[in-house]
């Protein structure tokens, strides 16, 4: 049974980003002139979109697939998403030759159901909501014999992390000491490896992490220290946790150095910056730190300003055509 409770470590995290480079190409960190003039800060966005199954989720699925145990070898895996860490885990199993059944909630994109069917896994659509899907895809895991990967399993949790290891060498190549780094919360996953990576490379950076308002629960446990639940009514549904998850909470405290709640209002109009100030489509988790650069209380306002500058991760482009449509509308700042 894989360890889920002991926390990662930056060696560990070391060692996964040779695991992962060996199959994936870094990704761009770079500056957009029109965005730092919409934001009036100097803003680098880290493209993690691009990669192969448009999220930097793929990084974890790639890490897990090069450290399965024998038992998931044989009996398969068994997991539960809103749609990129399921294609993670079906991008991952199909290079390790496993079998991959990913339970999702009727609430999960259509899009990325289809995404995940192509990579070769089984999808079982159970409950409305992720936490209905979770119990499900445990009890599945049970009746079956296959392994339950929990969305926040610590070799996931490293595999993510190494996009935050690429994001930090590349600022430093590029002479760049960053003030803050924005970060997107649904499990947490990425928040964590964030903040592994921060304390060993560039402990003068502030981690935020941001999460929607209609889906608090990761912001609540944090707030409060200690594991909550809340309902998810978000758009987002990269961000539609119901719960707060054990391992990277544990991390996020004393880490994290804030943690913000936006509204999907804010985030559509984070994604339609992106989309026409950074050539950059992004579903709605990606376009979620963008959303707390720009925040009334963040540096990203008319007027305001940040003491160097920032980074924000668009860790996801797998937008559902909803939200492609939403990006031609009236932006609720005008």
């Amino acid at each position: 049974m894989a360890d889920t409770t002991t926390d990662p470590t930056f060696a560990e995290v070391l060692r996964a980003a040779e695991v992962v480079a060996a199959s994936l190409a870094p990704t761009p960190l770079q500056s957009h002139p029109l965005l730092d003039a919409a934001t009036g800060s100097a803003v680098l966005v880290k493209h993690e979109h691009v990669l192969p199954t448009g999220s930097f989720k793929v990084r974890g699925g790639v890490h897990l697939a090069a450290t399965l145990t024998e038992a998931e070898q044989q009996h398969g895996l068994v997991t539960c998403s809103t749609g990129n860490h399921a294609q993670s885990v079906a991008y991952g199993a199909r290079l390790a030759g496993v079998r991959a059944t990913i339970v999702m909630p009727s609430s999960a994109p259509a899009v990325k159901r289809d995404a995940v069917a192509a990579l070769g896994a089984e999808v079982v659509v159970r409950g409305a909501t992720l936490g209905e899907s979770a119990a499900a895809a445990r009890a599945l895991a049970a009746e079956t014999g296959g392994s339950f990967i929990c969305p926040t399993d610590r070799r996931i949790v490293l595999g993510h992390a190494t996009a935050y290891l690429e994001l930090f060498r590349q600022a430093a190549e590029q002479g760049v000491t960053l003030a803050a780094l924005y970060v997107p919360i649904g499990s947490g996953t990425g928040a964590a490896g964030a903040c592994l990576v921060r304390d060993e490379l560039s402990p003068a950076t502030r981690v935020v992490g941001v999460q929607s308002e209609a889906a608090p629960a990761g912001w609540r446990s944090w707030r409060h220290g200690a594991i909550e639940t809340a309902p998810s009514q978000t758009r987002a549904s990269g961000l539609a946790t119901t719960t707060g998850y054990p391992l990277t909470q544990r991390i996020l405290q004393g880490r994290l150095d804030d943690f913000v709640l936006v509204s999907d209002d804010a985030i559509d109009d984070a994604a339609r910056l992106l989309a026409t100030r950074a050539h950059t489509l992004a579903e709605g988790a990606g376009a979620a730190a963008l959303a707390g650069l720009l925040t009334p209380q963040g540096p990203g306002r008319p007027g305001r300003s940040a003491d160097g500058p920032v980074a924000v991760v668009c860790t996801g482009a797998n937008a559902s055509a909803d939200e492609i449509a939403r990006l031609g509308a009236t932006s609720s700042a005008a």
